[in-house]
């Protein structure tokens, strides 16, 4: 994710913030330039920005900003939609009856809408069951009733079970299933994964070359993951995979490895817009300088990247460690795992169209 500025006052503002802080200003969030960005009004309910690159018809504010105070991002003023792009993704929201629903909501719609950048950042294929029924992603937001909700991803469709939005709940769930990590994002991340398993390997004619890196898919899916919850992962399985949970089977190698790459582009994005340097005085730490990253950090070579990433996660790990919080980032890419995400990065930049 890049860092954004007022465009009024200069300072630092965030994704999801609807104000600057500083100057008051209003601000949101412009599809076309991928930025927040300070708006003006305009008269009949219309903001416009001076941005170069904005719609200069104006602005709506989305619909889900207006009435629930979620969402920051505009509707171009020619659109007839209610709703901005990334909003229409959504396709059953938490029952908004339930008091606790929307913290819940307003959680899950941060994280997908942080996926959403993400995957637009990369040049990923990006369409949704709205405008393409067949091939289009969709998101459900679903709570335990009758039966409980499993989070997954089946034919375009990623549903989340409510439950973990709330913090102790996920917490609870990542002690009890012995996960290093589980977050809302990395959720939305490992789903999505799925998503694309289908549409660039499955369906874009790169399987063989899929099961090179991750074996072979047509193991049995049931049977491979009770073999996994009976017995857990192989001891080794630091050496092939990112995660126990990718030993379990093909599917889930990748859609793990799928979700790391995401949350290495997201993190060095951030640290090449902060011009973030190490440059540590021990020949043995690691160093980066990402100023030598590309403008567009899914275009680099997947070394370069590993190599960024080591050095970055190392440092936040040692500035977690230093006020008492757990490591941000538990994991350890073998030289197996770090050519699986070569494949990934590969995938990606033919999906975008070229290096």
């Amino acid at each position: 994710m890049q860092t954004f500025h007022c465009d009024e006052c200069s300072a630092v503002v965030f994704f999801e913030n609807d104000h600057c802080l500083t100057c008051g200003a209003r601000l949101a969030f412009l599809p076309e330039v991928m930025a927040v960005g300070a708006l003006r009004p305009a008269g009949d309910g219309l903001w416009r920005s001076s941005r170069t690159g904005a719609c200069e018809a104006g602005y709506r504010p989305c619909g889900n900003g207006v009435e629930f105070q979620l969402c920051n991002e505009v509707v171009p003023a020619d659109s007839d939609s209610v709703l901005c792009r990334w909003c229409l993704f959504t396709e059953i929201i938490p029952d908004l009856s339930l008091p606790e629903n929307r913290d819940r909501w307003r959680k899950l719609h941060a994280a997908q809408r942080r996926l959403l950048y993400s995957l637009t950042r990369l040049g990923l294929p990006l369409r949704n069951r709205k405008d393409d029924p067949d091939a289009g992603l969709g998101f459900r937001f679903l709570a335990d009733a009758t039966e409980p909700v499993l989070t997954g991803h089946r034919d375009g469709v990623v549903t989340l079970n409510i439950a973990e939005a709330d913090d102790p709940e996920r917490e609870d769930r990542r002690e009890k299933m012995g996960e290093r990590y589980r977050t809302l994002l990395g959720h939305f991340r490992h789903e999505v994964g799925h998503y694309y398993w289908d549409g660039l390997i499955r369906d874009g004619g790169r399987l063989d070359e899929f099961r090179q890196h991750f074996g072979d898919e047509r193991e049995d899916y049931a049977t491979a993951l009770q073999r996994h919850y009976d017995g857990g992962a192989p001891a080794d399985w630091q050496q092939r995979h990112i995660s126990r949970y990718a030993a379990s089977h093909p599917w889930e190698d990748w859609a793990e490895t799928w979700a790391h790459y995401l949350h290495m582009t997201a993190v060095l994005d951030t640290a090449a817009s902060c011009g973030l340097s190490l440059d540590p005085d021990h020949h043995r730490q690691p160093a980066v300088d990402t100023d030598d990253l590309p403008d567009e950090i899914g275009r680099g070579d997947i070394r370069q990247l590993a190599d960024a990433w080591h050095a970055v996660t190392c440092a936040l790990n040692s500035l977690n460690r230093s006020i008492g919080l757990n490591d941000a980032y538990p994991f350890v890419l073998s030289q197996t795992v770090v050519a699986k995400l070569g494949f990934v990065h590969e995938v990606i930049r033919a999906a975008r169209g070229g290096p």
